[in-house]
Formats: C-alpha cells, structure tokens, sequence
C-alpha cells in the first residue's frame, strides 16, 4: 500500500463529513487534504483509543518527532510520507502540525473546563488550526479567508461536542463549560449519568445557538473572491449545519442517540453546496 493509498484508506474509512468536502477537488488538492485529514485523524485516535495517558503521552511525543523528521525531509510514517509529496506545492508550516499535537495532549491533561475562554483554546489547536491548514491547501488571495478558516473551524469542534457529549461523558470528558452547566442548573453528575432535562436541553439549545453564530461569523468574513476556491469548507459547513438541525429537532436528546446523516445525504448536500458555488 502506497502512503497515498494509506491515508485515502484513513479518510475514506471514517465515514467523516469532512471526507465529502473534497470529493470535487482536483487530484493534487485532493490529496494534499486527504494526507492532512490522515495525520489528524491518526493522532486523535491515539487519544481516544489508547487507554493509559502515559503511553498516549508517548506516542503524542512519537508523532512529533515524526513531524521534525517529516520537515528534515525524512519521513517514516505513511501519512508524514504522503505529507512530504504535497510539501513543496503548499504552505504547511510545522508550528500549525504541532499545535494539532498540542491540543490533543490537552486531552490527557484536562477533562472539564471551567468556562468559553477556557475552552476556546483547546478548539482553536485541534480544529481552527486544521482549518487554516486546509484554507491553504484550497487557496485563498485575501488574508481576510484566514478569519473564515479559523471560526470555520471553531464552529465544526462546537459542532462535534454538541454531538459527543454522550460519547464524551462515557471517557469521563465533559467539554460543556462548567458555568453553563451552573446557568441552566445541570450538574455534571447529569451529564456523567446520561440524564437528559428540561435544563439539559436548554443547555444545549445555547450551545446550538453559539454554534451556529460561528458559521454565521465565517460565513460573513469569507470574501467573494476566494468563496469558490474555499467550496470544501462551504460544503462541510453545510453537512454540519444540517447535522445540527437534526440534533436542535430531535430535542437534543445527545446522550441515547448519536445524531448522524446518511451518506446518500452527505453526499446530496455536497454536490448541492459545490455547484452553487
């Protein structure tokens, strides 16, 4: 298996949105993406699949030495390998790959957050960082796309906390801020037992709101010059965006059901998205 067959092999396999975002992009985008979309994906499953910090902590350390290798232009990994082929045609600065790290090593540190700016952090380095990373891959002439990219980004980890506060609890995570849980009288014990309420919901009803005022932020700060050339992040704005009205009509009932869509319509709104450009 080549380091390209690899890494579409990663993306591919995780049936994630962000696979259907650059279905239409040209052959050397593409795989420039998927390499990047490979190597986030491998480093947050050794957060969530490895059971002791101590050697999660290590293989993190592993993955840094083998961003230092890929930039000394000696890649081991399949995924750094496929990063090292798309290199020289795009600017993928290793400080962005290691603050991806850096986020992922909040992980094992850090499993509540007192509060919005506590977190804003952590969804900064492993998602608004990403989005800037592939802002460059699809290319942009204004710097003012690097605003989009960024709350683009924030807006899609809001998305995903919303989705996995079941799945979260269950590993002991809860990333709802805890003076929200305060406001709306949820105690953490509520999330840790899967117990939904009327102040649950209502919890999670501001946490859609907040969301969807990010894609509204990044919508606004996407100058018209680079909409087409941005249609990939256009286009998994518009599966989540969808994924969060399923989650807002369903009650935000996040603990007994994993909200999803279908891949016929992941792809539907794909193809919808590219073509309006």
């Amino acid at each position: 298996m080549t380091p390209e067959e690899y890494c579409q092999q990663k993306a591919a396999g995780s049936g994630s949105s962000f696979y259907y975002s650059f279905l239409f992009l040209p052959p050397e985008r593409r795989r420039a993406i998927t390499a990047l979309y490979a190597f986030c994906r491998e480093v947050d499953d050794v957060v969530d699949e490895c059971g002791d910090p101590r050697v999660a902590a290590d293989m993190l350390a592993g993955w840094r030495a083998e961003v230092d290798a890929l930039y000394a232009g000696q890649p081991r990994h399949p995924v750094t390998r496929a990063l090292s082929a798309v290199l020289p045609g795009f600017r993928l600065p290793r400080e962005r790959l290691l603050e991806i790290i850096d986020g992922m090593e909040m992980d094992l540190r850090q499993t509540r957050y007192p509060d919005f700016q506590a977190l804003a952090p952590y969804c900064y380095r492993v998602a608004s960082v990403v989005g800037l990373l592939a802002a460059e891959i699809f290319g942009y002439a204004d710097p003012r796309t690097l605003d989009y990219a960024r709350d683009l980004g924030m807006a899609f980890q809001l998305t995903n906390i919303i989705r996995d506060v079941g799945e979260d609890a269950r590993r002991d995570r809860v990333y709802l801020p805890l003076d929200e849980l305060e406001r709306f009288g949820v105690p953490v014990a509520d999330i840790l037992d899967a117990r939904h309420s009327d102040g649950f919901r209502r919890l999670m009803e501001f946490q859609v709101e907040r969301a969807e005022s990010y894609y509204a932020r990044a919508m606004g700060e996407l100058p018209a010059a680079d909409r087409k050339a941005q249609r990939p992040g256009l286009v998994m704005a518009a599966i989540y965006r969808a994924l969060l009205g399923e989650i807002r009509r369903g009650g935000c009932r996040v603990f007994d059901r994993r909200a999803s869509l279908s891949p016929p319509r992941k792809l539907w709104i794909a193809w919808r998205t590219w073509i309006r450009g």
